[in-house]
């Protein structure tokens, strides 16, 4: 194919936008990394759902929540192909108008999720309240853009039921305790079991290695200076007088003398230590 100078530029941008869009199409794979926190979705990975109903006389409104974060809902059977969201929806919102003695009639169908579109936005913490919070994005409906706002609490109990918290026509809003929400530590291969001490008997672990690790480094820096020593030493006595045998040994006749001196410190120590006999024999004198 031979591309003419005037398409060139048109060629660069179209490509660009398709390396672009190849991009923004990644699939969520439901595993989050948000500030130092990772969190491991995969356990929500199945279809769930939430309602609101609110009263509008003489009518009532039920607002009805399917979704899924992890993978694309399924198309229900039995629903007509225009009452549910289209293929690669991740959460569709229902409207149902509901009436005494007539027929249930689905108003409207929005998608609030796409896959194609998702560019999912996290944010989380750690304390006081441990949670994530991820923003999966839709189509615009009725001209807004469409979202699914969901926040995940920690609960290391179970799933609980998803909460509907409100839809303002634009953002749904979702509250959902798991335990999936509970985060671990990058680098940390378990999360902390239950029990009040854990922390504190992990401190006093680290707390125990940092000093053994300081006492081997001082034996190993204290070994090296002596080995430094005696190798100086000994190359400076051959080097200076040319010395042979015993007569390397730096400061021979120091070293010659500690045998000594440690003779005369232990037994300093020992006799300091042994108890005097003050007792006399009743002031008896042998004669």
């Amino acid at each position: 194919m031979i591309i003419r100078p005037r398409a060139f530029p048109f060629f660069i941008l179209t490509l660009a936008s398709i390396l672009t869009n190849a991009d923004d199409t990644t699939p969520f794979d439901c595993h989050v990394t948000v500030g130092g926190l990772t969190f491991d979705l995969t356990s929500l990975d199945r279809e769930y759902s939430a309602s609101r109903t609110r009263t509008t006389p003489p009518t009532t409104m039920v607002d009805s929540l399917s979704f899924n974060i992890c993978n694309d809902l399924k198309p229900q059977s039995g629903v007509a192909e225009q009452d549910q969201c289209p293929t690669g929806t991740r959460a569709c919102l229902t409207k149902t108008n509901k009436k005494d003695s007539e027929t249930d009639r689905i108003v409207a169908v929005i998608p609030l999720a796409q896959t194609k579109i998702l560019d999912p936005k996290y944010s989380a913490s750690a304390s006081p309240t441990k949670y994530l919070s991820i923003l999966l994005k839709g189509p615009t409906y009725s001209l807004l853009p469409q979202s699914l706002n969901l926040t995940l609490f920690c609960d290391s109990e179970g799933i609980s039921e998803p909460k509907f918290v409100g839809y303002d026509g634009s953002q749904l809003d979702l509250e959902w305790s798991a335990p999936a929400g509970c985060a671990v530590v990058e680098g940390d291969k378990s999360p902390p079991s239950g029990g009040g001490n854990n922390g504190e008997d992990g401190s006093k672990d680290g707390e125990e290695k940092d000093v053994g690790s300081g006492v081997g480094w001082f034996f190993l820096a204290l070994i090296l200076a002596f080995m430094a020593y005696f190798g100086l030493g000994a190359y400076y006595n051959y080097s200076t007088y040319g010395a042979r045998g015993a007569d390397l040994i730096p400061h021979r006749d120091f070293w010659k003398e500690v045998p000594y001196m440690l003779a005369d410190v232990v037994s300093h120590l020992c006799s300091s230590v042994r108890p005097r006999r003050t007792a006399s024999r009743g002031g008896y004198i042998s004669v």
